[in-house]
């Protein structure tokens, strides 16, 4: 997902988004430590994905005060 495409969510699907991203990303964690993901990037990709929709969260709620 790119930004361009995070700045499109409304508020409430980027909420939602990052509720979602961040289940999946324990989870792979988890299955992870059980046994080793194929592809290990996918989890730091995953993890600034999250940060990504967080920051654009964060700034929209400064926007608005």
């Amino acid at each position: 997902m790119e930004n361009k495409d995070i700045k499109s969510l409304s508020d409430q699907e980027l909420v939602d988004k990052v509720k979602e991203q961040k289940d999946g990303l324990n989870k792979m964690k988890i299955n992870h430590k059980i046994s080793p993901v194929e592809n290990p990037m996918t989890i730091r990709s995953n993890r600034k994905l999250v940060a990504r929709l967080l920051t654009e969260a964060t700034k929209r709620k400064k926007a608005s005060k």
